[in-house]
Protein backbone atom coordinates (compact mmCIF):
# COMPACT_ATOMS: atom_id res chain seq x y z
CA UNK A 1 0.00 0.00 0.00
CA UNK A 2 1.20 3.50 -0.53
CA UNK A 3 2.63 5.10 2.33
CA UNK A 4 5.44 8.06 2.46
CA UNK A 5 8.89 6.76 3.70
CA UNK A 6 9.32 9.35 6.64
CA UNK A 7 7.19 12.54 7.83
CA UNK A 8 8.54 15.80 9.19
CA UNK A 9 5.71 15.06 11.42
CA UNK A 10 4.26 12.22 13.12
CA UNK A 11 0.67 13.51 13.61
CA UNK A 12 -1.37 15.69 11.30
CA UNK A 13 -4.29 17.92 12.12
CA UNK A 14 -7.11 17.67 10.34
CA UNK A 15 -6.90 20.57 7.88
CA UNK A 16 -9.78 22.06 5.80
CA UNK A 17 -10.59 21.40 1.70
CA UNK A 18 -12.14 25.03 1.30
CA UNK A 19 -11.86 25.37 -2.69
CA UNK A 20 -11.49 24.02 -6.02
CA UNK A 21 -8.08 22.33 -6.75
CA UNK A 22 -5.58 24.67 -8.63
CA UNK A 23 -2.82 21.46 -9.34
CA UNK A 24 -3.08 18.55 -11.16
CA UNK A 25 -6.71 19.60 -12.53
CA UNK A 26 -5.65 18.53 -16.63
CA UNK A 27 -5.23 15.60 -18.27
CA UNK A 28 -1.40 15.39 -17.94
CA UNK A 29 0.11 11.89 -19.21
CA UNK A 30 -2.34 9.86 -20.32
CA UNK A 31 -5.53 10.27 -22.99
CA UNK A 32 -8.15 10.17 -20.58
CA UNK A 33 -8.67 10.53 -16.37
CA UNK A 34 -11.05 10.34 -13.50
CA UNK A 35 -11.64 13.69 -11.85
CA UNK A 36 -12.91 14.32 -8.62
CA UNK A 37 -16.07 16.16 -8.14
CA UNK A 38 -16.29 16.87 -4.79
CA UNK A 39 -13.91 17.34 -1.67
CA UNK A 40 -13.03 14.22 0.61
CA UNK A 41 -10.44 12.12 1.69
CA UNK A 42 -8.98 8.96 -0.26
CA UNK A 43 -7.26 6.15 1.67
CA UNK A 44 -4.57 4.21 0.43
CA UNK A 45 -6.34 0.90 0.59
CA UNK A 46 -9.43 2.96 -1.40
CA UNK A 47 -6.58 3.88 -4.38
CA UNK A 48 -4.99 0.66 -4.13
CA UNK A 49 -8.46 -1.19 -4.68
CA UNK A 50 -9.30 1.60 -7.36
CA UNK A 51 -5.76 0.83 -9.43
CA UNK A 52 -5.99 -3.10 -9.21
CA UNK A 53 -10.65 -2.65 -10.42
CA UNK A 54 -8.57 -0.80 -13.12
CA UNK A 55 -5.74 -2.70 -14.39
CA UNK A 56 -8.08 -6.13 -14.11
CA UNK A 57 -10.51 -4.38 -16.95
CA UNK A 58 -7.14 -2.93 -18.86
CA UNK A 59 -5.36 -6.58 -19.15
CA UNK A 60 -2.42 -4.96 -19.05
CA UNK A 61 -3.03 -3.20 -21.98
CA UNK A 62 -2.27 0.68 -21.91
CA UNK A 63 -0.44 2.61 -19.03
CA UNK A 64 -2.25 3.50 -15.56
CA UNK A 65 -0.94 6.52 -13.68
CA UNK A 66 -1.81 7.42 -10.09
CA UNK A 67 -1.80 11.47 -10.11
CA UNK A 68 -2.33 11.10 -5.82
CA UNK A 69 -0.38 9.90 -2.63
CA UNK A 70 -1.67 9.32 0.48
CA UNK A 71 0.64 11.49 3.02
CA UNK A 72 -1.26 12.69 5.20
CA UNK A 73 -1.76 10.54 8.74
CA UNK A 74 -4.90 9.96 9.82
CA UNK A 75 -4.59 9.07 13.86
CA UNK A 76 -7.21 7.63 16.26
CA UNK A 77 -7.53 6.77 20.06
CA UNK A 78 -8.06 2.97 21.33
CA UNK A 79 -12.08 2.08 21.17
CA UNK A 80 -13.14 2.60 24.85
CA UNK A 81 -10.24 4.76 26.03
CA UNK A 82 -10.89 7.96 28.71
CA UNK A 83 -10.46 11.66 26.98
CA UNK A 84 -7.18 12.91 27.81
CA UNK A 85 -3.26 11.46 27.64
CA UNK A 86 -2.43 12.69 24.64
CA UNK A 87 -3.34 12.06 20.55
CA UNK A 88 -3.78 8.66 19.28
CA UNK A 89 -0.85 6.41 16.98
CA UNK A 90 -1.54 6.96 13.38
CA UNK A 91 -3.75 4.72 12.01
CA UNK A 92 -4.04 4.91 8.47
CA UNK A 93 -2.91 7.26 5.56
CA UNK A 94 -5.39 9.60 3.15
CA UNK A 95 -4.85 11.75 0.21
CA UNK A 96 -6.50 14.92 0.32
CA UNK A 97 -8.74 15.60 -2.48
CA UNK A 98 -10.00 19.08 -3.78
CA UNK A 99 -12.68 19.12 -6.51
CA UNK A 100 -10.99 19.48 -9.74
CA UNK A 101 -8.16 16.69 -9.50
CA UNK A 102 -7.65 14.59 -11.95
CA UNK A 103 -7.21 10.92 -9.50
CA UNK A 104 -6.31 8.50 -12.40
CA UNK A 105 -4.92 8.68 -15.95
CA UNK A 106 -4.50 6.15 -18.25
CA UNK A 107 -3.50 6.36 -22.10
CA UNK A 108 -2.80 3.59 -25.08
CA UNK A 109 -6.55 2.54 -24.65
CA UNK A 110 -9.93 2.41 -26.81
CA UNK A 111 -12.11 5.51 -24.88
CA UNK A 112 -14.80 2.26 -24.54
CA UNK A 113 -12.41 0.58 -22.45
CA UNK A 114 -11.22 3.46 -20.66
CA UNK A 115 -14.48 4.57 -19.30
CA UNK A 116 -15.38 1.49 -18.88
CA UNK A 117 -12.37 0.60 -16.65
CA UNK A 118 -12.27 4.06 -14.71
CA UNK A 119 -16.11 3.71 -14.37
CA UNK A 120 -15.62 0.42 -11.95
CA UNK A 121 -12.16 2.23 -10.53
CA UNK A 122 -14.82 4.79 -9.44
CA UNK A 123 -16.85 2.91 -7.56
CA UNK A 124 -13.67 2.00 -4.95
CA UNK A 125 -13.95 5.66 -4.42
CA UNK A 126 -15.89 7.44 -1.62
CA UNK A 127 -16.40 10.74 -3.84
CA UNK A 128 -17.99 11.93 -6.78
CA UNK A 129 -16.31 11.56 -9.69
CA UNK A 130 -16.15 12.29 -13.43
CA UNK A 131 -14.70 10.97 -16.94
CA UNK A 132 -12.68 13.48 -18.76
CA UNK A 133 -10.52 12.97 -21.72
CA UNK A 134 -7.55 15.22 -22.93
CA UNK A 135 -9.68 16.63 -26.01
CA UNK A 136 -12.34 17.67 -23.47
CA UNK A 137 -10.27 20.06 -21.19
CA UNK A 138 -8.33 21.42 -24.26
CA UNK A 139 -11.54 22.83 -25.74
Amino acid sequence: MLMPKRVKFRRAQRGRMKGAATRGASVAFGDYGLKAMEPGWISARQIEAARVALTRLMKREGKVWIRIFPDKPVSKKPAETRMGSGKGAPEFWVAVVKPGRIMFEVGGIKKETAQEALTLAAHKLPIKTRFVSRIDLVA
